[in-house]
């Protein structure tokens, strides 16, 4: 199984990178009702950190970023989805305890940790992008103050222009 196919399902919600229980059952090889049956019936392993189910807003949300998450698929159930987080995959693997489950958990964590490769890499990036523009910004502030500078200069003269003599004069000291 490519990491790329499993790192396109994840999504951030609440500042988080999730999968859909949707999805996250596919990978595991069950319903999507036998993932959430599982997690109802251990509630002490997914805590608000590992799982959450998903708001009306956040359903909007995550069609927008997800081109498999269908309308069509989402009217046909009953309740809101859930997502999991990266803990709350592998927990799921260990409830299901399937051989398939425990086999995709590997792929899951490494899209996990190809995707927060990529944001620190992308962090990185803006910080220098941030340091670049503020160097420019105190250069062209002080480009902006030299010329700021000629300009008065040039008014000065243009209002005060020095007496010209006419004709040669000689300096004889």
């Amino acid at each position: 199984m490519p990491i790329e196919n499993i790192a396109t399902s994840i999504v951030l919600v609440r500042t988080q990178k999730v999968l859909l229980d949707a999805d996250l059952a596919a990978l595991y090889g069950v319903t999507t009702k036998r993932l959430n049956e599982q997690v109802r019936r251990n509630p002490g392993r997914f805590p608000p950190d590992f799982m959450f189910q998903l708001t009306h807003q956040e359903i909007a949300s995550v069609r927008s970023q997800n081109a498999t998450f269908e309308k069509a698929r989402s009217r046909q159930r009953k309740h809101r989805p859930h997502v999991f987080t990266e803990h709350g995959a592998i927990m799921a693997a260990t409830v299901l305890n399937s051989p398939q489950a425990v086999e995709m958990t590997v792929y899951v964590v490494r899209a996990f940790l190809k995707l927060r490769e990529i944001l620190e890499s992308n962090a990185e990036l803006a910080r220098r992008l941030e340091e670049i523009e503020s160097r420019l910004t105190r250069k062209l502030e002080s480009h902006d103050q030299a010329i700021a500078g000629i300009l008065k200069m040039l008014r000065e003269l243009v209002q005060n222009p020095p007496p010209r003599s006419i004709g040669f004069t000689a300096n004889i000291d």
